[in-house]
């Protein structure tokens, strides 16, 4: 007997929570029963996503999702009344009904309601600041006889205010009213023109000196006999480079969050440095600083092998670090992007708050008990995927696979790979992670340091603190010696703060006791060297104590710099008095400038010297 799937137990749950949070009831009024099937609807397809692992962006899939989602946040503040962050709180309920048949939403929880909040907070700050302008632009659009908005306008709303164009336009269509579409296209041509110029490449054809494929033989080779099999040249920010393919090659191009392998290109004749390795097309590109000379003659490719042994180093710790991370923290963890550099490593996952120092401790210790224990790797070239899953290897989201997949395998750990790795795990050393940190909603980052780069740093810490313990005279509790110290100083520093408010009392005593009275005006001035803060409280207390007619000008000097302070009372603002303008004006006689409110302004300067000028030139331009 019902005529809409929004009359279903499927969604009737949600909405009778939407009509609970905003005390609206559904089927009373066909606006806000609108914004309720908007929201129960698209709370259901962001929940979904986010659990799937597509996490809101500004490109690609996650901009489809941050658009939906603060459409629904739209019609919330637009039709409900809801100012706040609300959506998250429909989470239990979509639970409740669908948790059943997908237990991945209960497993995400956490995960997802923090995603959705802070999306929410986010758009909800610029929301308010966007719907007023887009409401300006409309009135100002019918008061002039139009329904169109500019679509300079429409830009401006979506490149400021996070307002995608369909956004815009169902705001547009709820008020009678449409953008010009071919202006806002044309203001986002500009926008990449002028992106695509700061980045500008001047790419020169292919010239071809034997046709055939490229083959990568770096899993088993760092050297291997090769030709070449084209060219070209590129000009990138006035920097002339080559690209160049070779029949053969052990060098890794650039994937996977592995940067490219460099090294040399050795024949009889000459060595030419590989300074990058791209893909093109699934094509190795290597990239050189110059060409041979002898184009057509066989030579050595040769990859670094040191720079290749530590990132192969790092690549197999992240694979490591995974696992850890999900024994630590739970199943929720998925990998959301890495950069394996010879250098270090960088790690980046799914988990919903900071990993606290006692979990990246716990994690550090799995992986390096695994490294203690010389795992031999397992290498799967090339296996139907099928059986690659069979095997429980993790797959990537986002990641496009073919047939036949590549399994890189170390004990429990398996992941599909295409990086390089070592062949044991005792020849990754040792990992100690050296931060944690936020890159997104609900994407925390993992960098860590692998075999030579972890001793450099236990290095660097031993030397600070043989440094520190040098400084306090090699003091065996050194944390309780220096905490002694800070309390000396937090004591002494309480002293010196007592003293200055004594001083700037006695200071105020002695100004109030040189009060000058000039046309009715009581004039105090001061020259002395004094702190910013000081002449500040000073000036405020003097305000407080004489509430009519006060002209308080200070020049003074705090570590060999110039500032000029003037303090009024309120009935000499009223009367015309502005302190801004006249220390704006009066700071070019040392050199500097500033400005404030009409009752309160400061200015800096360059030219002590010229202090006792520049307060003159206050009073002057006060009639004083």
């Amino acid at each position: 007997g019902k005529t809409s799937n929004y009359d279903t137990d499927i969604f009737q749950p949600i909405l009778t929570a939407i009509a609970g949070m905003t005390g609206k009831k559904y089927g009373e009024d066909e606006k806000s029963d609108i914004a309720m099937r908007v929201i129960a609807d698209h709370i259901r397809t962001i929940a979904f996503s986010v659990t799937d692992g597509q996490l809101p962006s500004n490109a690609k899939a996650g901009y489809v999702i941050r658009r939906i989602l603060r459409r629904a946040v739209r019609y919330g503040y637009t039709f409900l009344d809801q100012k706040q962050a609300f959506m998250y709180k429909l989470l239990p309920v979509l639970i409740e009904n669908m948790g059943a048949a997908y237990p991945e939403l209960s497993a995400q929880k956490d995960l997802i309601t923090k995603v959705i909040k802070e999306e929410e907070d986010s758009f909800l700050r610029t929301l308010e600041t966007g719907i007023r302008l887009l409401e300006k632009t409309m009135a100002d659009a019918k008061a002039a006889g139009k329904t169109e908005i500019s679509g300079k306008d429409a830009f401006t709303l979506y490149d400021t205010f996070g307002f995608p164009l369909d956004l815009t336009e169902l705001i547009l269509r709820e008020n009678g009213m449409t953008a010009d579409l071919k202006e806002f296209d044309a203001e986002m041509q500009q926008q990449k023109q002028r992106a695509r110029n700061a980045a500008t490449v001047e790419t020169g054809d292919w010239i071809v000196l034997k046709e055939g494929t490229s083959e990568f033989v770096g899993y088993d080779y760092t050297e291997y006999e090769t030709s070449i099999l084209r060219y070209r040249q590129v000009k990138q920010k006035n920097q002339t480079l080559y690209q160049i393919v070779l029949d053969k090659t052990p060098f890794y191009a650039e994937s996977g969050g592995q940067v490219g392998d460099t090294g040399v290109l050795v024949s009889e004749f000459e060595t030419i440095e590989i300074i990058d390795t791209k893909k093109e097309n699934n094509l190795p590109i290597h990239i050189a600083k110059k060409l041979p000379e002898h184009l057509e003659a066989p030579m050595m490719a040769c990859v670094d092998a040191d720079k290749r042994a530590a990132c192969a180093a790092n690549h197999s710790c992240t694979h490591l670090l995974d696992e850890a991370l999900r024994s630590v923290l739970g199943d929720h963890v998925e990998q959301k992007g890495s950069l394996v550099t010879p250098d270090s490593l960088r790690f980046d996952f799914s988990h919903f708050q900071k990993v606290t120092d006692e979990q990246l401790r716990e994690v550090e210790h799995l992986v390096n008990a695994k490294i203690r224990a010389n795992i031999p790797l397992t290498e799967y070239r090339s296996i139907p995927i099928e059986e690659a899953k069979e095997l429980g290897a993790i797959a990537l989201f986002g990641e496009k696979y073919g047939d036949r997949v590549r399994v890189i395998r170390f004990g429990s750990s398996i992941e599909f790979c295409g990086g390089t790795h070592v062949s044991a795990t005792g020849n990754i050393g040792m990992v100690k992670i050296i931060s944690e940190s936020s890159v997104a909603a609900g994407v925390r980052r993992i960098e860590a340091y692998t075999g030579a780069r972890v001793e450099e740093l236990m290095n660097t810490i031993e030397d600070t603190l043989r440094d520190l313990k040098a400084l306090f005279n090699n003091a065996p509790d050194l944390a309780g010696t220096i905490r002694k110290y800070l309390d000396e100083n937090a004591g002494l520093k309480k002293q010196v703060e007592d003293f200055m408010k004594e001083k700037e009392a006695q200071l105020k005593e002695r100004l109030l006791k040189n009060v000058q009275e000039v046309h009715g005006v009581k004039v105090i001035k001061c020259c002395a060297p004094l702190p910013a803060e000081t002449v500040k409280n000073i000036a405020f207390q003097l305000r407080g104590q004489i509430t009519e007619n006060l002209f308080f000008v200070a020049g003074t000097e705090s570590e060999g710099k110039p500032m000029l302070t003037v303090m009024l009372s309120d009935d000499l603002v009223a009367g015309g008095l502005k302190a801004g303008n006249l220390v704006k004006e009066a700071a070019k006689l040392i050199q500097g400038g500033g400005g404030g409110q009409p009752h309160f302004a400061t200015a800096g300067g360059k030219n002590p010297d010229g202090l006792n000028a520049a307060v003159d030139k206050v009073l002057e331009l006060a009639g004083l």
